[in-house]
């Protein structure tokens, strides 16, 4: 195994990066957290305040970085409002560029970036599946902040020809107690988890462990860059994943949410239907042929999982 002295997370105290220190702590000699909370020091992982535009003040602390890893991004579970959409935009493509700025500084720079994205940057998709490879890219505002997102990040790192970058589309993420997954599980326990407008949407998803497998795999892997998309191999219909949700939490009954329903519903509580009604069909084709082994490749053995 790879060993990691120093490895910094931008962004490292949401769902995805509570994992990944959960997972490293006791692996890695050194964790750096860039977080817009306090400053803190919690054993080897440090906590350090930024002011969402520059790191320059950490220069020195970030020499030698082996991994960084960049997370941040306003949660787009919110209304599309000109206000939310620019700082959906801004968060995004600030921290790259205040990652890029610092690094031009340094002696030794990091030697692996991997950029957080999403596999939500692929079309509505219920013809096809999208690869890697093989895709077609959609449009629409979360489209447009996707391609903005990675073609900052290829355009901020083409100066550092030895970096190894990554792009990981990550799908929706499965995870106990943050994230989609305790909403889900709370609506189907009240006898609401039927299927959501015609149900026939693909539904890509992934366990966090694997989340957490899969940038392990790629940090191990001096030979993997460019996008990874970051999902489970067996997406299914919006139908068949509530199906087997009800399934997993023995509720017999699930009533189903019209688009009209979810538009009302999703005016109420402040987000959009696209993130329940976009069909996102995304194989993850690079991983398969690369061998890497999801530690739960289908959904039933995730549910079972995840409401044990």
């Amino acid at each position: 195994m790879k060993s990691i002295q120093k490895m910094v997370l931008h962004g490292g105290t949401g769902q995805i990066g509570k994992a990944i220190i959960n997972y490293y702590r006791n692996k890695v000699q050194e964790i750096i957290v860039f977080t817009r909370g306090v400053s803190r020091n919690e054993n080897n992982v440090h906590f350090l305040n930024w002011n969402g535009k520059s790191l320059n003040q950490y220069k020195d602390l970030l020499e030698d970085t082996d991994v960084i890893i960049n997370l941040v991004g306003k949660n787009v579970n919110c209304r599309y409002t000109e206000a939310n959409k620019k700082e959906i935009f801004d968060s995004r493509t600030d921290s790259i560029i205040a990652l890029s700025e610092v690094f031009q500084k340094l002696n030794n720079p990091p030697k692996i970036w991997i950029q957080s994205a999403s596999a939500t940057i692929y079309r509505h998709s219920e013809d096809k599946p999208m690869t890697e490879i093989n895709s077609e890219i959609g449009e629409g505002f979360s489209v447009e902040v996707c391609k903005k997102w990675e073609a900052t990040f290829n355009s901020e790192t083409i100066q550092f020809p030895t970096l190894r970058k990554v792009i990981l589309r990550t799908s929706i993420v499965m995870s106990k107690n943050d994230g989609a997954f305790p909403r889900l599980k709370t609506m189907t326990k009240y006898g609401l988890g039927g299927k959501q407008g015609n149900g026939l949407q693909m539904v890509s998803w992934i366990h966090d462990e694997d989340v957490i497998g899969i940038i392990d795999f790629i940090i191990q892997n001096d030979s993997i860059n460019g996008v990874i998309n970051c999902t489970a191999p067996t997406p299914l219909t919006n139908i068949d994943f509530m199906k087997s949700l009800r399934k997993s939490m023995g509720i017999k009954i699930g009533l189903p949410a019209s688009k009209l329903l979810l538009e009302i519903g999703a005016l109420f509580i402040g987000t959009e239907t696209e993130l329940i009604l976009k069909s996102r069909w995304v194989i993850p084709e690079r991983l398969n042929k690369l061998g890497y082994q999801f530690k739960y490749p289908t959904i039933e053995k995730a549910f079972k999982n995840l409401t044990n």
